[in-house]
């Protein structure tokens, strides 16, 4: 039958997520700081046994042998290792353990040398190591017993820190679901279960209004352990969290049928993806979509409404970058391989679908080829460089944010009433427009 101080363990195992292993070791190093406390020293390299069953305690001091150094030689070896560190302060670097392995050391918590251990084991040998067994004389005094708690909460958070450290390491680069918590100044805050992540103002999609409680997927950029604990930094603006949304929804993107060559973004706007397979029967432009737009459309929503322009990629240059500036059609296409430059001719009706709005159609033409991309009017003076850079393009990324503040309200109480303010300033600016009309007739 399991003793109490069993099922307590047990219960803890539960709640906090941890092993037996684990707790049992907590336990044995949290009885290991309250024998110090009571009955040891800080020279004492402790190793304790618990049996949770019995109640039954072991205590040894753990010590390796090693040659024999006189005081002499240490006290020199201490100053010099003093001096050694006080140049390289000056130096303003750390002292490397190459810089100081010349030099004798003994650690008396962990080390015994060999006159003395033989006092303990006559056959005692460089190398060994020596387990010298303690007495344990009774129960603990309330400040052990203290001490022995603290041990316990620390590193029982220990443990729960380096698992949650441990599981989202393996989602780096992944999707996760998470539930928006707050914002808080230029970040965000959000719960992804075991622990609160982090999502930075640099990391997020200008279009999307992040309001506590929304549930959305988020890409893992990093997970790095702090004194604090795990920290995660999240993403919905990364160019990888396009792709990990299309290996999530396209099988053949996920099992290596279609790769994914290139991805040009503008995060929460527009995303070019170029595709190929080696397949000869399979359409893969035509499998990112779906039937009846049903992948794509999945996609889009998971995005947050950001366009999405699936090409297809090909080793002939010419053509991939025909491809890259669709919609628009491409009348030719002349390369400078040298300068890495590519003039790009379309008729007239097509220029500004080439170019697209603010240019960003042949700006991600650009990032996705790799090439710098001049676009040309056939028979006109119509001109613009995928490097170009284009006022109207931040113009038209405040005028969207601006609509979808106004459009998308901080709550859905104030929906109304921003809808009816809506209404209200188109009727005035009808208004003044046709007085200003009847005053001109009028003239």
């Amino acid at each position: 039958m399991s003793s109490e101080i069993t099922k307590a363990m047990q219960a803890l195992c539960d709640e906090k997520g941890l092993t037996y292993e684990d707790v049992l070791e907590t336990i044995e190093a949290a009885l290991g700081a309250a024998y110090r406390k009571d009955y040891g020293n800080k020279q004492q390299n402790l190793k304790v046994k618990f049996d949770p069953e019995t109640m039954d305690m072991q205590v040894w001091d753990v010590k390796e042998v090693v040659e024999d150094i006189d005081e002499e030689t240490l006290e020199k070896a201490r100053e010099e290792l003093q001096e050694r560190r006080e140049k390289a302060l000056k130096e303003e670097r750390e002292l490397t353990e190459e810089e100081i392995e010349d030099l004798p050391r003994f650690n008396p918590k962990t080390e015994m040398m060999l006159s003395e251990a033989k006092e303990v084991k006559k056959t005692a040998k460089v190398g060994d190591v020596l387990e010298i067994k303690l007495e344990v004389a009774g129960e603990f005094g309330r400040m052990a017993a203290q001490t022995a708690k603290q041990v316990i909460i620390q590193k029982i958070r220990e443990a729960e820190r380096n698992m949650v450290f441990d599981d989202f390491k393996e989602q780096e680069g992944k999707l996760v679901m998470g539930v928006i918590q707050r914002v808080e100044g230029r970040k965000v805050l959000v719960d992804v279960g075991k622990v609160t992540a982090v999502m930075p103002s640099d990391e997020m999609s200008r279009r999307e209004n992040y309001r506590p409680g929304s549930r959305l997927k988020f890409y893992v950029v990093s997970v790095e352990m702090t004194a604090r604990g795990p920290e995660i930094i999240l993403s919905r603006a990364h160019i990888e969290m396009v792709k990990a949304v299309f290996a999530e929804n396209v099988p053949e993107i996920e099992d290596g049928t279609i790769e994914i060559k290139n991805i040009a973004r503008d995060a929460g706007f527009r995303s070019k993806v170029a595709v190929f397979t080696e397949d000869e029967a399979l359409d893969p432009i035509g499998s990112c979509i779906g039937q009846r737009g049903s992948r794509i459309n999945t996609i889009i929503e998971e995005l947050g409404g950001e366009k999405i322009d699936v090409i297809e990629y090909s080793a002939d240059t010419q053509d991939y970058i025909s491809n890259a500036l669709s919609p628009a059609k491409v009348l030719k296409v002349s390369l400078d391989e040298e300068n890495k430059t590519a003039e790009v001719l379309v008729v007239s009706d097509q220029f500004s679908l080439a170019i697209g709005r603010g240019g960003q159609n042949v700006r991600l033409a650009g990032d996705l080829t790799g090439w710098k991309l001049n676009v040309k009017e056939d028979g006109g003076d119509q001109e613009m460089s995928s490097e170009e850079v284009d006022e109207t393009t931040e113009e038209e990324g405040e005028k969207v944010e601006g609509e979808d503040k106004e459009t998308q309200p901080a709550s859905e109480d104030t929906a109304d009433e921003a809808e009816k303010d809506k209404a209200k300033s188109k009727k005035k600016i009808k208004k003044e427009t046709e007085e200003e009309s009847e005053g001109k007739g009028k003239k």
